[in-house]
């Protein structure tokens, strides 16, 4: 294997990163509106629960996109110019959404009013919902092409993108990121908060089965390998095991097959648009692969060094905060809210 296929299998591998850890925080916001609605308790509480689930850590889930952003930048230029360029308002759209969710979260708690909270709840809910959606559509079209030129420029305008099966992709993303935040929510919570994300995991996990699947085994027969099949049945089976676990009340259980059905359907992706890595629909000789969007042997080579060396130390980082933050969190142990108070104006 040479230093262009270690490269865009690490690219794989951080996006996946990104996809499984950044995936169950979509799902946790995205769900904030309704979980625990039917339990009786305050709607501050049950949304202070559900964002502390995802509190000490959502921040560094957000630094896998920047590392594969940058590995993409050094490691394959030309992709990551014809993406970037040609993807450029869905990118930026996803862009803003996390800019708002991440204002939203980190302001939420600083003053004490309610109108205020439930503008940053939106703002959360905003920021979640439309990445989770997006990020389904972006990534379906990289693996079905679009319209490259001679000049690596993308020709596709932003409604062309909005074809039926990225479509499809964008659903599947936001419902399978749905349920990886419900099973990770039963998981990280207590008392009421848990018994309804396990409620709400159950019913989500019914509909995930037929969109994903559908759209795993469209990509399996339009763009597939061979051996891609493994996956394709991996998370088929990853998502019916889902069903009956949270059933079962097993959340941990269920959160494993979660993550092994985000791992498997990114992987999927890749898979397919290997080697290439932006197919063209003018001129296959006008795809981006591995070989003519890369940066030189010497580049990729100092760039493997420095990846050996902090790859292992950001991630046995990242593994402590996991364990340190590992209990559950309960209603009981959320204090009144503080923040600073809104006064009038005297003139």
């Amino acid at each position: 294997m040479g230093l262009q296929e270690v490269w865009f299998v690490l690219v794989a591998v951080l996006f996946v990163g990104y996809f499984v850890l950044e995936g169950f925080d979509f799902g946790v916001g995205m769900l904030m509106p309704i979980v625990g609605k039917g339990s009786g308790l305050p709607a501050d509480t049950r949304r202070r629960v559900a964002l502390n689930t995802i509190g000490p850590v959502w921040d560094g889930n957000e630094v896998w996109l920047i590392t594969a952003g940058g590995a993409m930048f050094a490691a394959f230029p030309e992709w990551y110019a014809t993406l970037f360029s040609g993807f450029y308002l869905p990118l930026l759209i996803i862009l803003v959404a996390l800019i708002v969710r991440i204002v939203a979260i980190e302001w939420r708690s600083k003053i004490d009013d309610d109108a205020w909270r439930k503008r940053c709840d939106w703002g959360i809910i905003f920021g979640s919902w439309v990445p989770a959606v997006l990020w389904g559509v972006a990534f379906a079209n990289i693996v079905r092409g679009v319209a490259i030129n001679a000049d690596k420029q993308v020709e596709s305008g932003f409604f062309d993108l909005l074809n039926p099966y990225a479509l499809l992709g964008g659903l599947t993303t936001a419902l399978v990121f749905a349920l990886h935040g419900a099973v990770f929510l039963a998981l990280k919570s207590a008392d009421e908060v848990r018994e309804d994300a396990v409620k709400i995991a159950a019913r989500l996990a019914i509909p995930a089965i037929p969109v994903a699947g559908g759209f795993v085994l469209w990509t399996q027969l339009a763009y597939g390998k061979g051996w891609t099949w493994i996956l394709v049945a991996a998370a088929a089976a990853a998502l019916i095991g889902v069903v009956f676990l949270t059933r079962a009340e097993m959340e941990g259980w269920a959160f494993v097959l979660t993550t092994v059905a985000v791992i498997a359907t990114v992987v999927l992706l890749f898979g397919s648009l290997f080697p290439n890595v932006m197919p063209s629909t003018l001129d296959p000789a006008y795809s981006l692969t591995i070989e003519n969007a890369s940066s030189s042997p010497y580049t990729l080579k100092v760039m493997t060094w420095a990846a050996a060396f902090m790859t292992p130390i950001v991630i046995i980082y990242q593994g402590w905060t996991y364990w340190v933050f590992r209990q559950r969190i309960s209603t009981k142990q959320i204090p009144p809210s503080i923040g600073l108070k809104f006064k009038a104006k005297t003139w």
